[in-house]
């Protein structure tokens, strides 16, 4: 076999994924032009801490009357299953077992007038790509992550560390091709494309040759590997753009594993009382991983409690035992994270963003007004505790938390009703407003583009959307 064709095998066999998803996406005509000067910034990092599912804002941030579980009772009565508790701030009640979290609120804001868009039949991985990218599938090109415009515009904090980092989400569950569809840099340019960790406690592992595999043979392989793309026929479909974009990821990834910086990623290395306040399962872990990598110089880093169909927050049936479970993922973790970057200095140049892609209710699917595809059967009367909890997908109405990055302390923002539907009814915030002011806390101006296939590609849709400034102090 030639040569030739030995090294179109080994593109098939080793990285044809990669590859083909370039030249298949990026359209040819691509280019890029330069962005306006920035504006003044209150962050220099943000952590977006993912609730991916489907959190129902009444069961956590937003609390509503509380009706404990009785066989028999109706389910329209119920809007929440938990009691609400009282937090630090004066007015402010989160729903039970966010204690932890709500010790912390005098930090931050809860934003309780998020509204997910209405594209129809609700699907996950459809409002997922929504809310990290700010556009609606499908688009003509591939769009970029939230976290990718960031990298792109601002650059690595420290030269060594990828400036877009996403911890905990596996691409071996349900919707997996979904899911991939928006962890991506899209025509930015894979340099700018998400570092990917599934696994927290395997964080090294990812800055470190496979088990078994030489430093010497890997420097060979690595160079293959950029021989292979710097001679592939990719340019008769993508961009010289992004074939040298490829090659310089591959060059920063290079730089990481031979730097001291790639001890970051070792969990092992933390002290043993640190560990065992994160140590909650693999979210709290990467909340825990955050904060190491802030230290070390990360600029976008996005935790999950990671999207598999029916698992986690997407509460399609035993809502109230499921989230239960939640709270004792997130709350310890997302606290201790706060407390952290507020005792070593970088909480204030440090935007934290906790949000979901929708929430829930008991018996209404979608927003009042809207007839949607019911995807879960609610029955009128509850026989057992399977049957108690917000099983159906609710988008008029969800909470975020934001802390530091300039943003104010102990405010609440937005409201809802107290009756159902729990819908927004001040302050309605969009996908667009929550992107702008998180690029707005960053100093990255609203007018940011780039010019794709001849047309303006804007950082948010046409280019719309303005910061929540009332966010900031």
């Amino acid at each position: 076999m030639s040569k030739k064709m030995n090294r179109r095998e080994f593109i098939k066999k080793s990285s044809a994924a990669s590859i083909a998803a370039m030249a298949a996406t990026i359209p040819a005509t691509t280019f890029l032009t330069g962005c306006q000067p920035g504006i003044d910034s209150s962050a220099d990092t943000v952590i977006l801490l993912w609730m991916a599912g489907g959190m129902a804002h009444t069961e956590t941030f937003d609390p509503k009357a509380y009706t404990p579980f009785e066989k028999g009772l109706e389910s329209s009565r119920v809007l929440s299953t938990f009691p609400s508790v009282p937090t630090v701030v004066d007015g402010l009640s989160f729903s039970k077992g966010l204690e932890k979290i709500g010790s912390i609120m005098d930090r931050g804001t809860v934003i309780r007038s998020y509204r997910a868009a209405d594209m129809g039949h609700i699907l996950h991985s459809r409002h997922q790509y929504h809310w990290h990218t700010c556009y609606q599938p499908p688009q003509t090109v591939d769009v970029p992550h939230i976290g990718a415009w960031i990298a792109r515009e601002l650059g690595p904090v420290n030269p060594v560390i990828p400036p877009f980092i996403s911890i905990g989400q596996r691409f071996d569950v349900g919707e997996s091709e979904e899911l991939k569809a928006y962890h991506t840099a899209g025509f930015l340019g894979s340099e700018y494309g998400p570092f990917l960790i599934p696994d927290p406690s395997s964080g090294l592992e990812s800055v470190r040759p496979p088990v078994g595999m030489s430093i010497e043979r890997f420097e060979r392989r690595n160079q293959l590997y950029k021989d292979l793309i710097a001679e592939s026929p990719l340019g008769e479909y993508g961009s010289d753009y992004q074939k040298e974009s490829m090659l310089r990821a591959m060059e920063q990834s290079y730089a990481l594993l031979k730097s001291p910086e790639s001890e970051a990623f070792d969990l092992s290395r933390e002290q043993e009382d640190t560990f065992r306040e994160y140590d909650t399962g693999r979210f709290g872990l990467g909340c825990l991983l955050a904060k190491r990598l802030t230290e070390a110089g990360a600029r976008f880093i996005s935790v999950t409690t990671e999207y598999e169909p029916f698992m986690g927050w997407d509460t399609h049936e035993n809502g109230h035992t499921r989230t239960v479970r939640m709270k004792e993922m997130i709350d310890g973790p997302i606290s201790q994270l706060v407390k952290d970057l507020e005792q070593s200095g970088r909480l204030d140049r440090t935007l934290i963003v906790l949000a979901s892609e929708f929430s829930r209710d008991m018996v209404l699917e979608g927003r009042p007004g809207v007839q949607v595809q019911d995807q879960v059967d609610v029955p009128d009367v509850m026989e057992n505790m399977s049957h108690y909890g917000m099983h159906r997908h609710f988008t008029d109405g969800c909470s975020m938390l934001m802390f530091g990055g300039g943003i104010k302390k102990g405010l609440i923002y937005g409201k809802t009703s107290d009756e159902r539907p729990c819908a927004t009814i001040e302050n309605p915030v969009g996908i667009d407003e929550i992107h702008q002011t998180i690029y707005h806390a960053l100093g990255i101006p609203p007018e940011t583009h780039y010019v794709i296939e001849g047309r303006p590609f804007y950082t948010t849709p046409d280019g719309d959307g303005e910061a929540v400034l009332d966010l900031f102090a």
